[in-house]
């Protein structure tokens, strides 16, 4: 988890609100998923490097959403680790078959929680 926590280290000197560092390492994530996605034959080579950035990044969320002692109301942890379980199947799913229409729906997750935790959903 090196990469993430790295990230995030680098974000919250910018940032210091918990909820735009966690939108902004979204953003970055679904940045570097739709570089590769839109020049997929010259990017390629990063697809691993992008998928295993947005897992860690995926399984920190996972993970905090099912402590127990997480304040977060229980639907809401509920939802955080079913769409983190999601990201994990899935980044399976395109490491096991890489195309780039596979990587849709985890620039539109990612793009779609941070705008929620920026306020604009």
């Amino acid at each position: 988890m090196h990469d993430a926590a790295q990230a995030n280290r680098k974000i919250a000197r910018t940032v210091g609100n918990p909820r735009e560092i966690e939108a902004n390492l979204l953003l970055h994530a679904a940045s570097q998923l739709q570089s590769i996605q839109d020049r997929w034959e010259g990017k390629k080579h990063s697809l691993d490097g992008a998928l295993l950035f947005n897992r860690k990044l995926w399984t920190i969320f996972l993970t905090s959403a099912t402590e127990p002692e997480n304040p977060l109301p229980a639907e809401i942890r509920q939802n955080v680790a079913n769409f983190g379980l999601f990201v994990v199947k899935h980044t399976l799913s395109i490491l096991a078959d890489p195309r780039p229409d596979k990587l849709s729906s985890l620039i539109g997750i990612n793009r779609d929680i941070a705008s929620g935790l920026l306020g604009r959903a």
